[in-house]
C-alpha cells in the first residue's frame, strides 16, 4: 500500500468516527444548511466578497426556503490572517465541520484548486454535494489529464460528490496558446507560480504550443513569496519573446510580475489566466503597466456580456450593491441556484439523494446560459473570452468557443 493510500485509510478511520459521534446529534429535520469555503482572509477577499454575495443573492431571491426546508446559509474561510490566503489546515477544518454537522447538506467551494484536493476526499465520505464556483484544474474530475491517481484519490468511496460549475483547465490552457497562435505570436516565455491551478494550466499552455509551432523559450516557475523579479525580468527580456505568459494568479504575484516587466522594458504581450480577472490585479501591476499589452482568458462570459438570466443577475447585483460584479460572482450565484435545485429535487435531507440529483442536472437555464453536468461533474460550458486591460479596466476583446471550433469576434 502506498502512503497516499495510506493516508486516505487513516483519514476514511478517523471520519468514520467522527461521522458516528456527529450522527448521535439530532438534525432539525426542517433546517438545511449550505456552507461555503472560500479564503475571505488576505489579498483574495476582493473576489471571495463577490463569490459571498452571489451566493447569498440566490440564497434570498427563494426566500431562504426549499421545498419543506428552511435554508441557512454559513459563510466560512479557508484562509487564515497569518498567512494571506488558504491554508490546508483551514480547508481541512471547514470539510470536516461541514461533514460532522448532520444539517449541512452542500458545500460550495473551493476558490483555490489546491484547496479542492484536501477537502474532496473528507466530503465524499459522508457523500456530501461539493459545487465549486472556481476550481479549474483538470485532475480534479477528469481521468488520464492530471497526476496519477487523479481523480480517484479524491473518491475513497469511490463514488462522486464534486462538480464544478466553471470550465476545467483543458479548454483554457490550449484555447489561449491557440488565441496566441492566431495573433501572429511565434516565441514566448511561460512562468508558472508552482500551484496547482498556476502550473497545471501552463503546463496545458506550453503542450498546446509545442503542438501548434509556436517556440518556447523558457519555462520557469516562480517563488511567490519573492517580493520581486526584476532578475528573471532580465533575463526574459535577453530572450525578447513575443509573448509572455503567466500561469497563476493575482495571490501568487501576477500583478509585481506584470509591473516588474513593464519596468524592465519589456514590450511582449502578456497574458494571463482567469485568477488575475479583478481589479486588484490591475491596481497592484498598475494600470500603466498593463496598458493595451495585456490579455486575460476567461472560462465563460465577463458581467457585462451574458444575457437573459445573467444580465438579469448583474442588473439585480448592481442595484443591490452599487457596483459591477467581479467575473465570478454569478459562479457563486450559479453554484447556489445548483445546490437548492438538487435540494428541491431531492425533497429529503439525505446527502446521497441530494448529490445525485445534482449530478443528474441536465440542460439547467441558469445565469450562465443553458449547461449540464457530465459524467464527471463538469459543466458541459465550452466557451472562453479573451479580455484586454484598457484605461485601468478588462475590455471585452472576443468569444473562443471550443465548440464550434474556431475564434471569432464580438461587437462592441
Amino acid at each position: 500500500m502506498n502512503v497516499r493510500n495510506k493516508s486516505i485509510g487513516w483519514l476514511a478511520a478517523v471520519l468514520a468516527f467522527e461521522l458516528l459521534a456527529a450522527g448521535c446529534r439530532p438534525a432539525d429535520p426542517t433546517l438545511v444548511k449550505i456552507v461555503s469555503s472560500l479564503p475571505r482572509t488576505g489579498s483574495a477577499k476582493q473576489q471571495s466578497d463577490t463569490l459571498v454575495r452571489g451566493i447569498r443573492m440566490a440564497i434570498e431571491e427563494v426566500g431562504e426556503k426549499v421545498g419543506p426546508f428552511r435554508i441557512e446559509y454559513i459563510d466560512l474561510d479557508d484562509s487564515t490572517a497569518a498567512a494571506g490566503q488558504w491554508t490546508s489546515e483551514a480547508e481541512a477544518a471547514n470539510a470536516r465541520r461541514a461533514l460532522q454537522d448532520p444539517d449541512v447538506c452542500a458545500y460550495i467551494g473551493t476558490f483555490n484548486s489546491g484547496a479542492a484536493k484536501v477537502s474532496m476526499p473528507i466530503l465524499n465520505l459522508g457523500d456530501l454535494l461539493m459545487v465549486s464556483p472556481a476550481n479549474t484544474a483538470v485532475g480534479l474530475t477528469k481521468p488520464g489529464l492530471g497526476a496519477p491517481g487523479e481523480p480517484g484519490v479524491y473518491r475513497p468511496t469511490g463514488r462522486i460528490n464534486y462538480t464544478r460549475v466553471v470550465p476545467a483547465d483543458d479548454l483554457q490552457g490550449p484555447l489561449s496558446a491557440d488565441w496566441a497562435k492566431k495573433r501572429g505570436v511565434k516565441t514566448v516565455s511561460i512562468l508558472d507560480d508552482n500551484e496547482v491551478y498556476g502550473k497545471g494550466l501552463a503546463d496545458l499552455f506550453d503542450e498546446r504550443c509545442h503542438e501548434i509551432g509556436i517556440e518556447v523559450l523558457g519555462h520557469d516557475s516562480i517563488d511567490s513569496k519573492a517580493q520581486e523579479f526584476k532578475s528573471l525580468m532580465a533575463t526574459i527580456k535577453a530572450l525578447a519573446p513575443d509573448l509572455v505568459y503567466f500561469g497563476g494568479t493575482t495571490q501568487s504575484k501576477g500583478g509585481q510580475l506584470a509591473k516588474d516587466m513593464a519596468s524592465a522594458g519589456i514590450t511582449a504581450i502578456l497574458m494571463v489566466p482567469d485568477g488575475c480577472r479583478e481589479q486588484v490585479f490591475i491596481d497592484s501591476a498598475g494600470a500603466a503597466s498593463l496598458e493595451g499589452r495585456c490579455f486575460v482568458t476567461f472560462g465563460g462570459l465577463p458581467p457585462e456580456k451574458l444575457t437573459g438570466k445573467g444580465s438579469e443577475f448583474v442588473e439585480r447585483y448592481h442595484k443591490k450593491f452599487g457596483e459591477i460584479p467581479e467575473a465570478y460572482a454569478v459562479y457563486g450565484y450559479e453554484a447556489a441556484c445548483v445546490a437548492l435545485r438538487a435540494i428541491g429535487d431531492a425533497g429529503t435531507k439525505d446527502r446521497r439523494t441530494i448529490t445525485d440529483a445534482a449530478l443528474a442536472i441536465r440542460d439547467f437555464d441558469g445565469a450562465l446560459g443553458r449547461w449540464s453536468f457530465d459524467q464527471n461533474g463538469d459543466t458541459t460550458m465550452r466557451t472562453l473570452t479573451v479580455s484586454a486591460v484598457k484605461n485601468g479596466h478588462f475590455v471585452f476583446e472576443e468569444v473562443l468557443d471550443a465548440n464550434a471550433q474556431s475564434s471569432e469576434g464580438i461587437a462592441e
